[in-house]
């Protein structure tokens, strides 16, 4: 029923986390963006920005791109992992906004800068260093007395925890921040979470804390 176009990153794991958790049938085609696979013609006709993850739902032939969005149509498509009524639906898509407009763009620069690029921009180590920490602060906070970031279990959490397995990247301990250890290392426990997170290709297992 839907074709998923992605890659081992975390914004592709999200949305095959998701189709695991939601139980649709769905075919994986890897998109090797090490090798620039996210600019080939065919894959521009579904993801006009050249990202991955993109979807097409065959039974609506209807393609979609942006791991948000794709998340969200998944949600109202299956009745799940969103809440019905107005306050909870929208606690879920205010934490996946702060997913999408903070946790994955400043956690992606410090794995640009802290993994990739160490010792050649300081100043960027600092500042994305700095900013990744506080937002695990922000995190931490918000999962004082809360099994889940808004509610029960959903497609926020599914949202951010990808970004979070990359922690060691991040250079961040965990256990500094107890409370996203808890709330990161029960969601790993999920079999949907650890299947998903082996699409399209196995690179390992979770990556747990010590």
């Amino acid at each position: 029923m839907i074709d998923l176009y992605s890659w081992t990153t975390p914004n592709g794991r999200k949305v095959s986390i998701a189709l695991e958790e939601m139980g649709l049938p769905y075919t994986v085609h890897a998109i090797n963006i090490g090798k620039d696979e996210q600019f080939a013609p065919d894959f521009l006709k579904i993801s006009p920005n050249n990202r991955i993850p993109a979807i097409v739902d065959r039974e609506k032939n209807f393609s979609l791109f942006e791991s948000g969005a794709i998340l969200m149509y998944l949600a109202e498509k299956t009745g799940k992992l969103m809440p019905k009524d107005t306050e909870g639906r929208y606690r879920v898509i205010e934490w996946l906004m702060w997913q999408m407009g903070g946790v994955g763009p400043m956690l992606g620069q410090a794995h640009h800068f802290l993994k990739y690029n160490v010792g050649k921009a300081p100043y960027a180590e600092e500042r994305y260093g700095k900013e990744a920490r506080r937002l695990y602060k922000v995190l931490n906070s918000r999962l004082e007395g809360r099994d889940y970031v808004a509610g029960d279990y959903s497609i926020a959490d599914i949202a951010i925890w990808p970004w979070i397995s990359r922690f060691e990247w991040q250079q961040i301990d965990l256990n500094g921040y107890p409370n996203v250890k808890r709330w990161y290392v029960e969601i790993a426990k999920r079999p949907a979470v650890a299947k998903g997170y082996s699409v399209p290709k196995d690179t390992g297992p979770i990556p747990l804390p010590k």
